[in-house]
C-alpha cells in the first residue's frame, strides 16, 4: 500500500450500517461480487451507486459499518475501487473485515468534509489532509500486523505471500 494515498472523496453521515452499504434486497448476488457492487450505498446516495470510481475515498460520520458482520460490505467497497474509509468510529467486526479484505480503515474526524473534497492520506505522517477545506486532522497508525495485510491486499494474499499471520 502506498504511503500516500489521494482521492475525492464521498461524504455520508452517521450509522451507516452494512445494510446500507450491501441492501439485503440484494442478498441473492452475494454469489456474484460485481454485480453485488453496482448497488453499493445506493439507498444513502444514488450517485455513489452509479458513479463510484476506483481511487475514490469515503469520509463518514460515527460508527460506520454497524449492523450485521456481513463481510460482502466490506468486500463490495473493495470491488469498487474505494482505496481507504475515513471514521470517527468503526463498527468493530466492519473494521477488521475492511483490513481483511483490503480497504483502509482510518479512524479521524471527517467534520467539515464534503462530496467531491480532495483528500491525502499520509500513512507515514498519520495525517489526512483535506486539501480543498484546508484541514488536517491526525490519526493513529495500525498495527504492523494490518499494516502488512494492507500491503499485501488482504488477509488471504498475506496468508498466501507469508505462509502465515507472522
Amino acid at each position: 500500500m502506498e504511503k500516500i494515498i489521494q482521492g475525492p472523496i464521498w461524504r455520508f453521515g452517521d450509522g451507516i450500517s452494512t445494510d446500507h452499504i450491501t441492501p439485503g434486497r440484494y442478498y441473492h448476488l452475494r454469489g456474484d461480487l460485481s454485480a453485488l457492487a453496482k448497488h453499493t450505498l445506493e439507498d444513502e446516495n444514488p450517485d455513489f451507486a452509479q458513479n463510484a470510481k476506483p481511487g475514490d475515498i469515503i469520509a463518514a460520520g460515527k460508527n460506520f459499518g454497524q449492523g450485521s458482520s456481513r463481510e460482502h460490505a466490506a468486500l463490495v467497497l473493495k470491488e469498487r475501487g474505494i482505496l481507504a474509509v475515513l471514521s470517527p468510529s468503526f463498527a468493530r467486526i466492519f473494521y477488521r473485515n475492511a483490513v481483511n479484505v483490503g480497504v483502509l480503515p482510518i479512524i479521524c474526524e471527517t467534520e467539515g468534509f464534503q462530496d467531491g473534497d480532495a483528500i491525502r492520506i499520509d500513512l507515514a505522517e498519520g495525517q489526512v489532509t483535506n486539501l480543498t477545506q484546508n484541514l488536517v486532522h491526525p490519526f493513529s497508525p495500525l498495527p504492523p500486523i494490518m499494516r502488512e495485510i494492507l500491503e499485501d491486499g488482504g488477509l488471504v494474499p498475506h496468508v498466501l505471500e507469508r505462509g502465515g499471520l507472522g
